[in-house]
């Protein structure tokens, strides 16, 4: 209402003063333009294009088993993907890795023998006789000279449960290698030797790292 009889009032002024004429039409033009910016505004897009990104863990299969892994704890692109895993423990790539985080790899099994059950039946026959506490809780047996594990010791611990099959250190340091076998797959642990010091950390690391990846049973 106020717009219209502003209009209708410069209208009348407008035959009285011909400079009228354009003061109407910069009025026009000046509510036009404004129309327009409210129009615009109204009907831009208020959305930012962001780049997708991934899925912070995927579902991946290993040995018919299902596993959720950190996406960023793959270190091989090819296989930052959900499904199956076509990998065994003759596949897995064996170069040496940094020595600041525990490295995990997961293979199929194939019915091969059971870690727990190496422990039991296969190193006890290269080991040396005596067993030496190293730590409370923890103890070291040596691998004989001459056998398949010469130069490598095996510790374990029941609370909490540890078995690792360590090298010495020389001129690389000593790296230990912890297996559990999780329905098709094996889970095979990588960890600096030195880091026994804190076995018990690392043990409970290992259970964590199991149970986080391991996918719904059932």
């Amino acid at each position: 209402m106020t717009l219209l009889s502003t209009a209708q009032h410069l209208a009348r002024d407008t035959r009285r003063d011909p400079r009228s004429h354009m003061i109407l039409i910069m009025v026009a033009v000046t509510i036009a333009a404004s129309a327009v910016a409210l129009v615009a505004y109204l009907l831009w897009p208020t959305w930012v294009a962001r780049p997708a990104s991934a899925p912070d863990r995927l579902p991946v299969s290993v040995g018919a088993t299902l596993f959720n892994v950190p996406t960023a704890a793959i270190r091989r692109k090819i296989q930052r993907h959900s499904g199956p895993q076509h990998v065994s423990a003759d596949t897995i790539e064996e170069k040496v890795q940094p020595i600041d985080r525990i490295f995990v790899s997961i293979s199929a099994h194939h019915d091969t023998l059971a870690p727990d059950a190496r422990v039991r039946t296969i190193y006890p026959r290269y080991l040396g006789q005596a067993a030496t506490p190293v730590d409370e809780g923890l103890m070291m047996r040596t691998f004989r000279d001459g056998s398949p594990y010469a130069n490598e010791d095996l510790f374990s611990a029941t609370t909490p449960s540890l078995n690792a099959r360590c090298s010495r250190d020389g001129q690389t340091p000593g790296m230990c290698l912890s297996e559990r076998r999780v329905d098709g797959a094996d889970l095979t642990f990588r960890f600096p030797r030195s880091w026994l010091s804190q076995w018990r950390d690392v043990a409970n690391a290992m259970d964590r790292l199991t149970t986080q990846m391991r996918g719904p049973k059932g």
